[in-house]
C-alpha cells in the first residue's frame, strides 16, 4: 500500500516560515570572500601543488596575511591585498624543512616555525614588509634572507606557536615542552615541561591557553611568566582524543573551539566557556577562523570541501546557529 504525500501549502505561515530560514539561514550575505592562486597573477610562478599546502597563517594589524606550507618542501610567504595590490609572494623555500607548524608576525619581524624529516623545530625570522602602495608600474621583487636560529629544544618537532598580546615575543610548544621567543634579542628559552595536544590559543585576558590532558587547559602569563596547570576546567563534552583547535575574535577577544564529536564552544577569560552553539556536520574539525567583523565562525572540515559556517548572533534574534554550506 503506497503512502500518498502531502503537499506543501506555500501560503501557509509555517511553511513560509520554513522557506525563509532555508534562504536566509544559511548564508551571511554580507561580507567578502576572496579566492587567490599562489602567486602574483601573471608574472610568477605558483608555488608547486605538492608544496602549497598552507598549514600556518598570522596577519600584521595592517592586514598583511604571512603564512607558510608544508609538503615535498615548505614555503614562507606574504599575502597583500590592499587597494589595487594583489599579489602573494614566494619569500623563502627553507631547505630541509617540510611543515611550517607556525607563523607569528611581531611588532617589525616574522618568526616562521618550521620541522622537517631530521632533527627538532626551527625558528626563522626576517623582517615584516611593507605596506606595498602599487603593483600595477614596473616592480621587483627580491627574496630577502632568512635569518636560522636553530632549534628552540633539540631535537623536538614544533607543535604550534602564537606571538602574545604585545607582539614582543612568542609562545610555543614542542612535542613535550612549552618554550618562548623574543623577537629584540633573538633568544629562545624552555620554560617548562608540558605535553599539548593540539595548538594555543591567546584568550581575551593576554594569556596563552592549551589543553592539559582531557579535562582542563593551562594557562601562561606571558608579561610574569607565570605557568598555571589545570586552571581552566573545560565544559562538558568529549576531549583529548582529536587536536585541539582555536579561532580568535579580535573584537571581542572570544576564543572559539569544538571538542572531539564537533560540538562548538566559546571562551572568554572573564566569563569561561560558553554552553553549546552548534555542532559540525563533520568531525574531526580542523582549520577555523573567525570573519572581519566577528559575527561569523567558518569550519572547514580536513581534506574534503565541507565548509561550516556559525552565526554567533543571528540578524533576527540571538539564537546562535549553524548552516552547512557544501561548498
Amino acid at each position: 500500500m503506497s503512502v500518498q504525500k502531502k503537499k506543501f501549502d506555500y501560503s501557509s505561515p509555517q511553511v513560509q516560515k520554513q522557506v525563509e530560514e532555508i534562504q536566509h539561514g544559511s548564508f551571511m550575505r554580507q561580507g567578502t570572500m576572496l579566492a587567490f592562486p599562489m602567486n602574483f597573477p601573471g608574472a610568477t610562478i605558483p608555488i608547486a601543488p605538492d608544496e602549497s599546502h598552507i598549514t600556518a597563517l598570522d596577519t600584521t594589524p595592517e592586514g598583511i596575511i604571512y603564512g607558510g606550507t608544508s609538503g615535498i618542501r615548505s614555503h614562507i610567504l606574504v599575502a597583500m591585498f590592499h587597494g589595487i595590490t594583489g599579489a602573494v609572494f614566494d619569500m623563502q623555500i627553507v631547505d630541509n624543512a617540510d611543515h611550517c607548524s607556525a607563523v607569528c608576525c611581531g611588532k617589525n619581524k616574522l618568526a616562521a616555525c618550521v620541522n622537517g624529516p631530521n632533527g627538532g623545530g626551527r625558528i626563522l625570522t626576517n623582517a615584516l614588509h611593507p605596506i606595498a602602495s602599487d603593483l600595477i608600474q614596473e616592480w621587483g621583487f627580491i627574496r630577502p634572507d632568512f635569518a636560522d636560529l636553530g632549534e628552540p629544544v633539540p631535537g623536538e618537532p614544533i607543535v604550534h606557536a602564537v606571538a602574545d598580546a604585545s607582539r614582543e615575543r612568542v609562545v610555543g610548544i614542542t612535542s613535550r615542552h612549552l618554550f618562548s621567543f623574543d623577537f629584540e634579542t633573538a633568544k629562545s628559552k624552555v620554560l617548562a615541561k608540558i605535553s599539548c595536544i593540539g595548538r594555543l590559543g591567546l584568550a581575551s585576558n593576554g594569556n596563552i591557553v592549551g589543553l592539559d590532558g582531557t579535562g582542563h587547559l593551562w594557562s601562561y602569563d606571558a608579561r610574569t611568566q607565570a605557568l598555571h596547570r589545570q586552571t581552566i576546567k573545560l565544559p562538558s563534552g568529549a576531549w583529548g582524543q582529536t587536536p585541539l583547535r582555536w579561532a580568535r575574535d579580535s573584537h571581542q577577544g572570544l576564543l572559539y573551539t569544538t571538542d572531539d564529536s564537533g560540538t562548538i564552544f566559546s571562551f572568554h577569560a572573564d566569563h569561561g566557556f560558553s554552553s553549546p552553539l552548534g555542532k559540525t556536520m563533520f568531525t574531526p574539525v580542523s582549520p577555523m577562523a573567525v570573519t572581519f567583523d566577528g559575527r561569523g565562525l567558518w569550519i572547514l572540515r580536513r581534506w574534503d570541501c565541507q565548509d561550516v559556517l556559525l552565526r554567533p548572533r543571528s540578524q533576527t534574534g540571538n539564537r546562535p546557529w549553524c548552516g552547512h554550506l557544501g561548498i
